[in-house]
């Protein structure tokens, strides 16, 4: 019997059918897509569904990445399914994705984020780790609490492997004893990896490969892999960059096909004239401001004042979902990317550059096509009314953040080069945008103030210096006109009852805010419970410039839980949002270019197609590009740092601490962004105890503690760039100082954060 197609019914109860019939053979997902009658284009949907199949429990995936049906028998009520991570020392943990595998593979409903939030993480010996390599999902079966470590909390071992996060890995190859081996970039494994013949592929010594892992290694074997590519000699130029490319899979050149269309819907589009189909906005003034380095622009600012002292704030964003077709070529390689990601050295593009630094780019002086939100504010920012339409602008001025900050702090100053229009712009804008703030703060909006810093780099991509990054008024003003149209077109989908990638970002667990609570009360904060936001915000107010804002903002961020995208009917919590999504970039992001089109949809009068089950699968694919970006981000960083400080031993420098652990402080250089430990053998000054909740080691000598936030001096002791490893040494510590304004418990009235201090 022919299966039925997608269209039909939902993909994934396509594939249930498919791999539940009595005669399936476990196969690969492009069998199944043939099987299906899934064309080539399709395959891809198909694999997210069967990805996010395995992360409900109704598949698994075997030897070879072979899907399988679950075992019907009912599972154990003592068993859990989560992500493992594997300690250098070879036991790990699991942090679980469902409190029970019976709630995940056809409960009755999906475990909440909260509920999963409360589960703890669960202590795997590496005896019962089994092959695990860290981030594969994993299916535990719990045995208790360790009796040698009880606060290690529940114990368990590891029964079976549901999904191998990877199975291409990065590292060094070396040769030993007629024999080739690859040491695995990072603490991944313990232990080099049998890669065959030395000489495969003209490898040598020193050269950074990839493998592919036939052998996974174990307690009780070796691994064993094959090298697939050679990237270069180690600490060539560039290579480091490529090393990362690989390692977490990032998408390098487009292909020829998704070129050659994002190339001819950039001939087929006419920027001299105004489309008859488009609102004509381009006599009004209009700018762009961005960072000094930019290199596409995708959103632009209109504002005026009424007669009646209202505001007309036009958010004008790049019509990306005008240049790229739903389910062509350049739409699925969009989708699979999911995100922009920007390296210290490199940008990889969701969209060819003929569109995102082109067509789509809102260049000054140039027509382009934008979806526009229509603001409507009263006098006090009341929001009154809203439109939308497609229309066409001509940006007048294109500044920086760097221009705006120089116009605020003189506004006179830049009359001549600015010209009366972009001025008198620039200022109704800083005062909207203050007038928007002040009220998302009083309805309990969150601000964590974390340092930030970025790397520049010489000719070769080694690290020649850095800077801190300063959040100031100009990016506040874009901020506020950002997070304005958001609210606006998530609002306007929701009315139509039309279901679309949210931006979620759950409460922290009760668990965490008790946590928090009592951490905040031993800083001499005093307060019952943070689990209402405007308490919360009360705290992060009053250690305002206190010597404690880093403790308090480091343990707040640790206690939240990640944005995600998803269709839930959730709100964003930090921005105190009942209802908010991401339209202002699409360029580089495709949840935004979704919720693009579904709004051009509604303007042009048709029903957009309703399916949350597609955008559940699409939201989880979104938000795992979203943590691979990140994540890449921040190893290439980390990287390129080791680099700099080995040849930097000895060298001082200021940190904070952003971890307490039983072993040692974490810590992060403030005005170079470098991350390492501090290990407590090396604290030789007296017996540390650990406190867990309090985020602090401390001391048998009074005084003698270190917590969470606090700032200390240290030298690079040892760096280790295979294992990616950076010790520090401890000089100084910074004195903690408690005022008495912190002593006393502030008033309970809300205040606007204060404005970042310059670091």
């Amino acid at each position: 019997m022919k299966e039925l197609m997608p269209e039909e019914i939902e993909l994934d109860e396509a594939v249930l059918r498919h791999v539940r019939r009595p005669n399936y053979k476990p196969v690969k997902p492009r069998v199944i897509a043939k099987k299906l009658g899934l064309s080539k284009d399709q395959t891809s949907q198909l694999k997210m569904s069967i990805k996010r199949l395995v992360r409900a429990g109704q598949l698994v995936y075997g030897v070879s990445h072979l899907v399988k049906p679950v075992t019907s028998a009912k599972p154990a009520g003592n068993q859990i399914v989560g992500i493992f991570r594997r300690n250098d020392k070879g036991f790990g943990f699991v942090r679980p994705t469902s409190p029970s595998v019976a709630s995940a593979a056809g409960g009755p409903s999906k475990p909440s984020s909260a509920e999963i939030a409360e589960a703890k993480d669960v202590y795997i010996p590496a005896k019962r780790a089994g092959d695990a390599a860290t981030g594969d999902m994993v299916r535990v079966e719990l045995v208790g609490p360790s009796r040698r470590q009880p606060d290690r909390g529940p114990k368990g071992h590891i029964v079976e492997i549901l999904q191998r996060q990877t199975y291409q890995f990065v590292g060094t190859y070396f040769e030993l004893r007629g024999a080739g081996y690859v040491r695995v970039d990072g603490p991944m494994f313990a232990e080099p990896i049998l890669v065959g013949d030395p000489g495969a592929k003209n490898v040598r010594p020193d050269d950074k490969v990839v493998i592919e892992m036939v052998r996974f290694p174990s307690e009780f074997r070796e691994g064993e892999g094959v090298v697939t590519e050679v990237l270069g000699p180690l600490g060539e130029p560039g290579v480091d960059t490529l090393s990362i490319i690989r390692e977490f899979e990032l998408p390098d050149e487009f292909p020829q096909n998704v070129l050659d269309q994002a190339h001819q819907a950039a001939a087929a589009f006419d920027e001299k004239a105004v489309p008859p189909d488009r609102t004509d906005l381009t006599d009004r003034t209009i700018i762009t401001i961005d960072p000094a380095d930019a290199r596409d622009f995708d959103d632009a600012i209109s504002l005026e004042r009424s007669a009646n002292g209202h505001w007309l704030l036009g958010v004008h964003i790049a019509d990306v979902a005008h240049f790229v077709p739903v389910d062509t070529a350049l739409d699925r390689e969009a989708r699979n990317r999911g995100t922009s990601v920007y390296l210290p050295d490199r940008v990889i593009p969701m969209l060819p550059e003929t569109i995102s630094n082109s067509v789509a780019s809102l260049q000054p002086d140039r027509v382009r096509l934008v979806k526009t939100a229509l603001i409507e504010f009263t006098a006090e920012g009341q929001r009154v009314a809203t439109d939308f339409c497609s229309a066409a602008i001509r940006s007048t001025k294109r500044l920086n953040y760097d221009q705006v900050d120089q116009f605020l702090a003189d506004p006179e100053a830049p009359l001549e080069e600015f010209g009366p229009d972009v001025h008198q712009l620039l200022g109704r804008m800083h005062e909207l945008a203050m007038i928007l703030r002040r009220r998302r703060f009083e309805k309990g909006a969150l601000e964590l103030i974390m340092p930030e810093v970025k790397i520049h780099l010489d000719g070769e991509g080694k690290v020649s210096g850095a800077d801190a990054v300063e959040y100031t008024e100009s990016h506040q003003i874009i901020e506020e006109f950002m997070l304005a149209a958001n609210e606006a077109v998530a609002e306007r989908l929701a009315d139509q009852e039309i279901f679309f990638l949210r931006r979620i970002h759950a409460s922290a667990s009760p668990r965490r805010l008790k946590e928090l609570t009592e951490f905040v009360n031993q800083l001499g904060f005093k307060t019952e419970s943070l689990e209402s936001r405007f308490e919360l915000q009360r705290v992060l107010n009053a250690v305002a410039g206190c010597p404690e804002q880093h403790a308090v903002h480091f343990a707040v961020l640790r206690s939240m839980q990640r944005a995600v995208y998803g269709p839930q009917e959730e709100g964003h919590y930090a921005l105190a949002s009942k209802c908010y999504c991401h339209f202002t970039s699409p360029i580089r992001r495709y949840p935004d270019l979704t919720v693009h089109r579904l709004l051009g949809e509604l303007l042009e009068g048709r029903k957009p197609r309703n399916d949350f089950a597609e955008l559940a699968v699409l939201g989880e694919h979104c938000s795992d590009r979203e943590r691979r970006a990140e994540a890449a981000e921040r190893e290439l960083v980390k990287v390129k740092l080791l680099g700099y400080l080995k040849e930097r031993i000895g060298e001082e420098m200021d940190t904070v601490i952003t971890g307490v652990e039983r072993f040692g402080l974490f810590v992060q250089g403030i005005k170079l962004p470098a991350e390492g430990l501090i290990h407590i053998d090396s604290l030789t000054d007296d017996h540390y105890d650990f406190d867990r909740a309090a985020h602090m080691l401390s001391g048998r000598k009074a005084g003698n503690t270190f917590r969470l936030g606090d700032r200390v001096r240290v030298a690079v002791a040892r760096v280790d760039l295979e294992d990616r490893k950076l010790d520090f040494r401890l000089v100084a510590r910074s004195a903690r100082r408690l005022s008495e304004k912190r002593r006393s418990r502030p008033k309970s009235t809300v205040k606007l954060p204060r404005r970042p201090k310059k670091r």
